[in-house]
């Protein structure tokens, strides 16, 4: 629907704004789908006619023929810019800092020289906003290990995982079948942590889980436990829900373990902190971590 003719410049200009129209490019509309004659080629040479009933072709000479064949051949347009050279893909990168932290894991021989590794690595963008590094707590000489997603306002104060609410529940659970800080190892998938307290990403993920894997390897437990969601995923490379997963006993290994390990999940105890009605099931799964780590 064109405008009508009564509208004063400043009302046209509006109009046009309110039916979409943001850039001018020429002073008169173009109609794309209207067919444009092509336009003559002046330098191109005549076309002889076709010859007649009777009449026979003339025979070009080999000057004529390359002469009409140059004219023909398109000229590069002197407009067209050169072709770009490939853009080569900087090395480094996300790639580059999962790499970085694979050789810096790889090169620690104990639980303290992973620390150490992990205080000089700057590949995780958690550290910047962090307070301090929440690596690990409790005996690095234990038969089980527990994992959990990444540390909480209090923990990033103290630099201890499950230090907070969620701790002091999992230290009751801990107590429940005759276990304490000393006789367990805990720490995180990320060892610093995220604003907010959000999830973290896959890429934090991915560059702390070298860490992780060589501290499993260094500790090489019996029991491996999966506290939470993102840890079964992480450790267990399972995308359903812990609901699905728990009570179930899985097969953990790396190339640096001399056999598997048995891993399972539970609910984190955050989780239970707002749904206590799962803390009876939960205590069924505890009861079968005391049988594994009772088992021969």
């Amino acid at each position: 629907m064109a405008p009508p003719h009564s509208m004063t410049a400043r009302e046209l200009l509006e109009w046009y704004a309110e039916a979409g129209v943001d850039e001018t490019i020429a002073d008169r509309p173009v109609n794309r789908f209207e067919e444009k004659p092509q336009a003559a080629n002046p330098a191109a040479p005549p076309v002889p006619p076709e010859p007649g009933p009777g009449e026979s072709k003339p025979i070009e000479s080999n000057g004529e023929k390359k002469g009409l064949a140059d004219a023909a051949a398109p000229s590069p347009s002197p407009r067209e810019p050169p072709p770009e050279p490939p853009v080569s893909v900087p090395q480094g990168g996300a790639n580059g800092e999962v790499t970085a932290a694979v050789h810096l894991a790889r090169s620690a021989g104990s639980v303290d020289e992973l620390r150490r590794a992990l205080e000089s690595f700057d590949g995780c963008g958690l550290k910047k906003t962090a307070t301090n590094l929440v690596f690990t707590d409790g005996n690095a000489q234990a038969p089980i290990l527990f994992v959990g997603e990444g540390p909480g306002a209090e923990e990033d104060r103290q630099g201890l995982p499950f230090v907070g609410p969620s701790g002091k529940l999992l230290d009751k659970m801990l107590a429940s079948i005759g276990l304490d800080r000393t006789g367990v190892l805990i720490s995180n998938t990320v060892f610093w942590r995220p604003p907010g307290n959000r999830t973290p990403s896959a890429q934090e993920t991915a560059v702390c889980m070298p860490f992780l894997e060589r501290l499993i390897e260094l500790v090489d437990p019996k029991v491996l436990v999966a506290l939470g969601g993102p840890a079964a995923k992480s450790l267990l490379a399972e995308t359903t829900s812990v609901g699905r997963l728990r009570g179930k006993w899985f097969s953990y290994s790396t190339p640096g373990l001399a056999r598997p390990i048995d891993a399972t999940a539970l609910y984190h105890p955050a989780y239970l902190l707002r749904s206590p009605g799962q803390k009876r099931v939960t205590w069924m799964d505890w009861l079968g971590i005391k049988r594994k780590l009772q088992a021969p």
